[in-house]
């Protein structure tokens, strides 16, 4: 391996935790822009032969910080807990609720505060499950529940976001909220906010944003733009390894961006292309979303070559009735051999295209090339996200939709018929809204706090991300080796409120459905 400027390389190779592949690690750093040949015994796909070449990115200086600012404050848009004073999540208001309506719960990543951002979890009734919070300024994206070595998991990303990207990192927890794996990206890059998807290989596709400088003069820009590469990357997530690399301006030219050329383009960088989904379809290759070029494109997942572009400029399919989208989210294939594509179509940015925002399915005839309108949901009233949504189909067939910017959620049953909607008090926005079955014993246990006042005791119970307490079962005493059962009462809410006669040590006992014990808090003295 040997740099035209910077010479020979040795480095190691490191295998794939799968045993089916390895990566040659330098030991010294490449320089920027130079032109770097490879020699090997190898059949390396897509070389053209055992010796082949690249050339070295030149990279710009990296996003600064800046911290998020919060929404503007309105009453009741915070929940606050005696028993849990440290977490003050987004509140969310139930709007509607049908007959019909799915039972699972609702997977959010409140942005923008008004006080805290983290990984929220609600019922099917709106309350509380679960809040997490990220580190004052960040924020976190994606929260889903996934499949890792054969069992659910919860995923997400959290970092700090600017410009519209993110820097920072991909984490699996364990349903009992204990960290399984944090992924940092691989080859100097930071994942970003726009995906984390676990295949059924146990690996990890992710998405970064890398500036880079570059030539635009082809589109009558200078020979020196800061432009973002918009990058795919699947990790080998025990080793964190790349098994796979996809770099939108090695494929898709500046010219098909919809997207505005910033005035000082040495200095800002260009978002031609802006990268917000990636899905492995059923066929081994992959589907991603431009936002900035208005189109979604299936990749050959061998060497990365776009085998179609569906929407945009340069479209593959002939577009029928209803089927133009802009600025769009989340493009999904879901059905076999690409006949459905699903997406949520912002319709809004620079400039506003519709006048509002919708989910839409399109049926793709892949040998005419031709795309046609199946289904569309609108929020009533009408809503326009400027950034952010996603569809997402349920096992029933049923959609819910994630309003982005907007602090909506919907789900609709069949013909279009909303059966759900959520939103949030304030208007903090959420980057997408899940729906899902979420089972789960938190390793940590209940919180209680107690006080005494001359009418007795007042009880605050919670347990964090808990999903089957049924009720509790209070002991109290004298003592506090000499505590007993005193009443059981049912859970009504995240916190639990109960009044006692005066106790001077009181304890819970989490109870599930057949009164088993799932977990005992502390003993605690009232205050």
């Amino acid at each position: 391996m040997v740099g035209s400027r910077s010479g020979l390389h040795v480095g190691v190779l490191e295998a794939d935790s799968d045993g089916q592949g390895a990566s040659f690690i330098p030991s010294t750093a490449f320089s920027p822009g130079e032109s770097v040949t490879v020699t090997t015994s190898l059949d390396v796909l897509g070389a053209g032969g055992r010796t082949f070449r690249f050339v070295v990115a030149r990279p710009a200086a990296p996003l600064p910080y800046r911290m998020a600012q919060p929404v503007a404050r309105v009453p009741g848009d915070v929940w606050r807990f005696q028993s849990r004073p440290d977490l003050v999540p987004p509140a969310v208001k139930l709007l509607r609720r049908a007959p019909g309506a799915g039972s699972d719960d609702i997977f959010l990543t409140p942005q923008f505060g008004p006080l805290q951002n983290g990984p929220e979890i609600l019922g099917p009734d709106g309350r509380l499950i679960w809040f997490n919070t990220v580190p004052w300024g960040d924020t976190a994206a994606d929260l889903q529940v996934q499949q890792y070595q054969g069992r659910p998991v919860l995923t997400w990303w959290q970092g700090y976001t600017d410009a519209g990207v993110g820097i920072g990192e991909d984490v699996i927890y364990d349903s009992s909220y204990n960290p399984l794996a944090t992924l940092g990206g691989a080859n100097g890059l930071k994942p970003d906010l726009h995906e984390f998807q676990i295949t059924p290989r146990g690996s990890a596709l992710m998405t970064a944003y890398f500036p880079v400088f570059w030539n635009a003069s082809s589109g009558h820009r200078t020979t020196h733009e800061i432009v973002f590469d918009s990058v795919v990357q699947e990790i080998d997530i025990p080793t964190g390894l790349v098994l796979f690399q996809w770099d939108s301006l090695d494929h898709v030219p500046l010219a098909d961006s919809y997207q505005s050329a910033p005035s000082d383009g040495s200095r800002n960088p260009f978002d031609y292309f802006h990268i917000n989904s990636v899905q492995l379809d059923e066929d081994g290759n992959l589907l991603i979303s431009s936002r900035n070029t208005w189109a979604v494109y299936k990749l050959d997942h061998r060497n990365g070559a776009v085998l179609w572009t569906l929407g945009g400029k340069q479209s593959s399919f002939r577009m029928g009735p209803g089927t133009s989208f802009a600025f769009q989210h989340d493009g999904r294939s879901v059905a076999p051999g690409d006949k459905l594509i699903m997406l949520f179509d912002d319709g809004a940015g620079l400039p506003d295209v519709h006048k509002a925002s919708r989910g839409v399915e399109l049926a793709l005839d892949t040998r005419h090339r031709t795309a046609r309108l199946v289904a569309q949901w609108q929020h009533s009233p009408p809503l326009l996200s400027e950034f952010e949504g996603n569809v997402q189909q349920l096992p029933n067939g049923d959609h819910v939709i994630g309003w982005g910017q907007q602090p909506y959620v919907t789900e609709y049953g069949p013909r279009g018929r909303p059966l759900l909607d959520v939103r949030f008090v304030g208007d903090t926005s959420s980057y997408r809204a899940y729906s899902f079955p979420w089972t789960a014993a938190p390793a940590t246990p209940p919180t209680i706090v107690a006080s005494n006042s001359t009418q007795g005791t007042t009880l605050f119970v919670s347990w964090n991300g808990a999903t089957n307490v049924a009720s509790w079962r209070v002991l109290a005493g004298d003592s506090a080796t000499a505590i007993q059962t005193v009443e059981t009462v049912p859970d009504t809410s995240f916190e639990t409120t109960m009044e006692l006669p005066t106790v001077s040590y009181v304890a819970v006992q989490a109870l599930d459905g057949n009164g088993e014990t799932l977990a005992s808090s502390a003993t605690v003295q009232p205050h």
